[in-house]
């Protein structure tokens, strides 16, 4: 019999589904799962303040650029390098696709670039992040950009279907939400997956992610005149398009050891079997969870530029 973990989700995004996710479709098959308003252990997020009213074990995941704060959290899932025994990195693009479809086998990268009617994607809808939109503008000074998001929509309104519109492109501007070592997104490894070549700003150890020379990464680049000089010269060279289009996203072809649904199993293997009290429950901390349910800590998103 597969062993029983009362569950919990709370302060996550709007539209999260605290029975179908990323999480629950890890864990079901090794465990039998009862969901609950007063769980044994509690996964939570950054977008509330229920989390502090528990006082089981309480597990701390973000795909947003927040520090976990280990006063509350007995364990945290982030994108961070923190080298916290209670800290495992798990970056947001893991939870965007199986992995192994990141995997290349026999790509034709001639027939690929048949295949591409247009020259380069920006599908955004947050207008924060200066930088994003300052490239946007300056690369669409040598080619049209097709802009398929809300935010500075040039294409008649917002595309229905994201994957089918980036597929059609060469190249995807992926530029995250802000700049944090560690921070890799979606943003990524979507095109990644449509073999549209990213044009990345963002994490800047991105390439222990991902094989740097299967994109065009602005942190190889001086400036923003130097990146947009080599996206024009593969634009204007098949061969060296093509070239690029056949490296493998991962580094050698394999895929990263922790967003391997094993590596991140055990990681829960170990909390469920953690033999310790719940912070919330040691006599030491029930003062600092009276003050932060009385006085919460805000943990601010890095500076987006």
């Amino acid at each position: 019999m597969k062993p029983r973990i009362k569950l919990g989700f709370c302060d996550f995004y709007r539209g999260w589904n605290p029975q179908d996710n990323y999480f629950t479709r890890l864990l079901a098959p090794h465990y039998e799962l009862e969901f609950s308003d007063q769980p044994d252990f509690l996964i939570y997020s950054c977008f509330g303040t229920e989390h502090r009213r528990h006082r089981c074990t309480r597990i701390f995941f973000t795909g947003e650029n927040v520090r976990p704060d280990f006063e509350v959290a007995d364990f945290a899932f982030t994108f961070d390098y923190l080298g916290h025994p209670d800290h495992y990195r798990l970056p947001l693009y893991a939870f965007y696709f199986e992995p192994q479809q990141l995997v290349k086998t026999d790509l034709d990268a001639e027939r690929v670039l048949a295949g591409k009617t247009g020259f380069c994607n920006f599908v955004y809808s947050n207008p924060r992040c200066k930088t994003r939109i300052r490239f946007f503008e300056q690369l669409s000074k040598y080619r049209q950009v097709d802009a398929g998001g809300k935010l500075l929509n040039n294409i008649g309104g917002p595309v229905s279907d994201k994957r089918a519109f980036v597929s059609k492109y060469k190249f995807t501007i992926a530029f995250e939400n802000g700049s944090q070592p560690g921070y890799t997104t979606e943003k990524v490894a979507e095109p990644m997956l449509l073999n549209s070549l990213p044009i990345y700003w963002g994490n800047p150890l991105v390439h222990r992610d991902f094989n740097p020379r299967s994109f065009v990464n602005f942190y190889d680049y001086s400036s923003f005149e130097a990146l947009i000089e080599r996206v024009i010269e593969l634009d204007r060279d098949d061969a060296q398009y093509c070239q690029m289009l056949r490296q493998p996203w991962y580094h050698d072809n394999r895929v990263n050891p922790y967003i391997e649904p094993a590596h991140v199993l055990s990681m829960f293997r170990r909390i469920f079997t953690a033999d310790r009290l719940p912070r919330a429950q040691q006599p030491s901390w029930r003062k600092s969870l009276l003050l932060d349910r009385f006085f919460p800590k805000v943990r601010p998103y890095a500076t987006v530029r």
